[in-house]
């Protein structure tokens, strides 16, 4: 089968590979449909991932239809429509039991999928533990609705989850790529006072001004001044950094009221510091992580129910023949790209 596959640093390879086969009891073999080209892949093209293993073929973020399921599978059949979950996770550890399965302790749990295994970006993709890795797609969900449910909207859910955002809030949303735009939908159900959107480039600015007029756009210049004067105390009540740049961690803390939250969700390529002298009395609650990718269920029921739309973030689209152009669209950011979705 065909496969975009992580051969060095710098080097993704389109390659063919053996179909996967079942390995374990749990695992499932699902015939990919659609994939999608994510911030993280590039992270693993240019050595910023060091976990990820030479060889993998990449992609995370994908749905597809069940070909095969092992004997003690039950919540998937063959032929069911499905979406799959960037995380790996047994379901039965402490962690998972309590909803962290980001830090599943199976030995390939967590982000697992298109960096320590093989992932997505391919014709077949083996799932483990399939029955807490896949979900059924709703009848009337299309696969370019659902595309976006196992990742960067899992990613956007969780973050304002944790949030605890209030409609007497005003939100910061620091990031209007794809995983910033799924925040934004995720807390635009949240209905708070206010959501500003912070982000510099114009494509994505023009999307989220056509699509979401309410919002208020500014630029990274101006974010920190404009944020104190379209709030009621000073600074954003709730910001969520999506972007994971150096300046956006600076800006996320500054941008804040005091006592205000802080919920950072962005993946950066280098360790950033916490300026605690000057932030010392400003009492900020920092919540700092990867997606705990659980909400799968309810984002697609949300989908159905007509509550969340993604797929006008899917702007272009390539069969999986041609992925290394959607790749060097995606990370150009040029030609209004928002997501690029890889028909398999």
């Amino acid at each position: 089968m065909l496969t975009y596959t992580y051969v060095s640093e710098g080097n993704f390879q389109l390659i063919e590979k053996e179909k996967p086969v079942l390995l374990h009891e749990r695992d499932a073999i699902v015939k990919v449909t659609l994939a999608s080209i994510c911030s993280s892949d590039l992270h693993i093209k240019h050595g910023s991932v060091p976990r990820a293993v030479p060889g993998i073929t990449v992609g995370h973020e994908m749905v597809g239809i069940v070909e095969e399921v092992g004997s003690a599978v039950t919540n998937a059949k063959p032929g069911d429509r499905v979406t799959v979950n960037v995380e790996t996770f047994c379901g039965e550890c402490f962690f998972c039991k309590n909803g962290y399965v980001n830090n599943c302790t199976d030995s390939n749990g967590g982000w697992a999928l298109g960096c320590r295994i093989d992932g997505g970006q391919a014709e077949y993709v083996r799932v483990p533990f399939a029955d807490q890795g896949l979900n059924k797609i709703p009848d009337s969900v299309t696969d370019r609705q659902a595309l976006l449910v196992g990742d960067v909207l899992a990613t956007g859910f969780w973050a304002t989850r944790i949030s605890e955002i209030t409609e007497d809030d005003t939100v910061l949303i620091i990031g209007g790529g794809p995983t910033g735009i799924c925040t934004l939908l995720c807390v635009m159900l949240k209905n708070p006072k206010r959501i500003i959107l912070c982000e510099q480039d114009a494509n994505r600015v023009g999307f989220v001004n056509e699509h979401y007029p309410e919002v208020l756009t500014v630029a990274p210049a101006d974010c920190v001044d404009f944020v104190r004067e379209n709030s009621d105390h000073g600074g954003a009540d709730v910001v969520l950094e999506v972007a994971g740049a150096e300046a956006t961690f600076a800006m996320s803390l500054d941008a804040a009221r005091p006592n205000a939250t802080v919920t950072i969700v962005a993946l950066y390529d280098k360790a950033q510091t916490l300026p605690l002298p000057d932030m010392y009395g400003k009492n900020l609650t920092i919540k700092i992580g990867g997606v705990d990718g659980c909400d799968c269920e309810e984002t697609l029921r949300l989908i159905a129910e007509g509550k969340i739309n993604t797929e006008p973030l899917i702007t272009h689209t390539y069969p999986l023949s041609k992925i290394a152009e959607g790749y060097e669209l995606f990370e150009s950011k040029r030609d209004g790209v928002i997501k690029v979705a890889v028909e398999c």
